[in-house]
């Protein structure tokens, strides 16, 4: 029987995120995949910045930025005029990386060519069939007649899990609004392409999104519109372009359109859905495979990368025995909840741009939609759908501190601040993270790295930082959040390694 350290199951976003991070910390990784073949065309279509921070972490954001859309500005109509134009950018949030507007297709070939420089490859054509637990791994019977047996599997197969109903693991959920089309076209139109539109209309929102596809087409659009009286039958692509020559005038007032082709088509319905569960056992869940929503807001990809980097740093101690079990649990403890909330806003979101009551439609397209021209709106906006907010302050890994307490404080992301190697050099605080750990202070400290590497390995360096007040050391996990701060003389350091790598609870 084969045999790996960790099997992962599922080649989108997230599995190949987790493969990679694990692969950079020298964990044996194998990754199956029932479809035949990388997809070329996908949902998906914007990163937000914390996304797009964690490809540049594992090295894979490639050209990406150039060929992408970087600061994506939505222009929002009602009663056929713009009212509102968000723009998502860099607005002061720290970062370096604003979102793309890119195709999930393309994040994934990126994503799949750091997988291969680090000896690694997707197994096409293999769906997980049965999965057998035990208190040292997992046996998973695959499609292709053959078995792995592996210490850790990680579900990252989407809504449809494979490995969550084999796992036995629940995952309920409601409806939340009725059928949605969608498709991309080869579209002629006297709309401009430096960013997306959407019209509010008493029929049901309709959006349009220029598609950056690969081989360098810029004809090609994405349509989405709202048509809970589209039926219950199954809908084919020729029956979908005939939907969109009508809704288009109908939803935008635009005539001068020629419609020439699609080159994908879809019919869903949105609806959300959580796992009772992140971990049975050896088996864990990751990105679709363990929270669906709304695709509106662009957080579903973004989270699941999210997910999948939290866990790779975790996983990685354990497999080196630097950790025991528990500190998997942390896992499911700080993204569980963040999964909550994505689910809330996107939820509320929805219902809120589907909604036809005549105060629903006063709030919409008199109030909140002409209010986010305002910058105010434009930075929360941004922020919101970032989620470089996210933090981790009233996780099992994080000391509470006071609410008074400087920041950033334990559990928080840290910024991607300018930094300098002990040879002098300067660097970014991100680039030197992704498998790695970092030690920051305002002078170089030997005996504080000295005790970290002894429990964490070789995988962690010393960087300096002005920010850093003197006599006071921060360490930073490789998905850029703050483990701890203090003064290392006292010995908090080395209880907060102890207890977080023991019993993966600090508090």
């Amino acid at each position: 029987m084969d045999t790996t350290e960790v099997l992962v199951v599922g080649a989108g976003p997230t599995g190949l995120t987790l493969a990679c991070a694990l692969l950079r910390q020298e964990v044996p990784v194998r990754v199956v995949d029932q479809a035949p073949g990388p997809a070329a065309t996908s949902r998906a279509n914007i990163l937000h910045a914390r996304g797009v921070e964690v490809l540049d972490r594992l090295g894979a954001l490639g050209d990406l930025p150039e060929r992408a859309v970087t600061a994506l500005t939505i222009t929002a109509y009602a009663g056929g005029r713009p009212v509102s134009s968000l723009r998502f950018g860099d607005v002061g949030l720290g970062t370096a990386r604003p979102a793309l507007l890119v195709s999930q297709a393309d994040i994934e070939a990126e994503l799949r060519r750091v997988l291969a420089e680090l000896g690694g490859a997707v197994e096409w054509n293999t769906a997980l069939t049965g999965v057998e637990l035990d208190d040292t791994g997992v046996t998973a019977a695959l499609g292709t007649g053959k078995s792995v047996r592996a210490s850790w599997l990680v579900g990252c197969d989407g809504a449809h899990s494979a490995t969550r109903k084999l796992a036995g693991i629940g995952f309920p959920g409601a409806p939340i609004a009725d059928r949605w089309l969608l498709a991309d076209v080869r579209l002629d139109w006297p709309l401009d392409r430096s960013g997306s539109h959407g019209w509010l209309h008493r029929d049901g929102v309709f959006g349009a999104l220029p598609m950056r596809m690969v081989g360098g087409a810029d004809d090609v659009w994405r349509l989405m519109a709202y048509v809970p009286d589209a039926g219950a039958e199954k809908l084919g692509e020729d029956q979908v372009l005939e939907w969109f020559h009508r809704l288009l005038p109908e939803r935008t007032g635009v005539t001068d359109f020629r419609i020439r082709g699609a080159v994908w088509t879809s019919v869903f319905r949105i609806h959300r859905r959580l796992a009772e569960r992140y971990r049975r056992g050896r088996v864990l869940l990751a990105g679709d495979a363990a929270h669906i929503h709304s695709p509106l807001g662009g957080q579903g990809m973004l989270t699941g990368i999210g997910d999948a980097e939290n866990l790779a740093w975790k996983l990685a101690l354990v497999t080196e025995n630097r950790a025991t079990e528990a500190l998997l649990d942390t896992y499911q403890a700080e993204r569980r909840p963040l999964a909550v909330n994505v689910l809330r806003r996107t939820s509320a979101n929805t219902r809120f741009q589907v909604g036809t009551g005549p105060v629903t439609r006063f709030l919409r397209e008199r109030v909140v939609t002409p209010l986010l021209d305002r910058p105010v709106a434009q930075r929360w906006a941004t922020a919101a759908a970032a989620q470089l907010w996210v933090s981790y302050r009233r996780g099992p890994l994080a000391e509470p501190t006071s609410r008074f307490a400087r920041r950033p404080r334990p559990g928080d992301r840290v910024p991607d601040l300018p930094c300098r190697r002990a040879n002098g050099d300067t660097t970014r605080l991100h680039a030197e993270l992704g498998d790695r750990w970092a030690l920051l202070s305002s002078a170089t400290v030997e005996t504080p790295l000295a005790l970290a590497r002894e429990r964490l390995g070789e995988r962690i360096d010393n960087f300096t930082l002005a920010d850093v007040r003197p006599g006071e050391v921060w360490l930073v996990r490789p998905d850029a959040h703050l483990a701890w701060r203090g003064a290392p003389e006292a010995g908090g350091l080395a209880r907060w390694l102890d207890h977080a790598l023991r019993t993966g609870r600090v508090r």
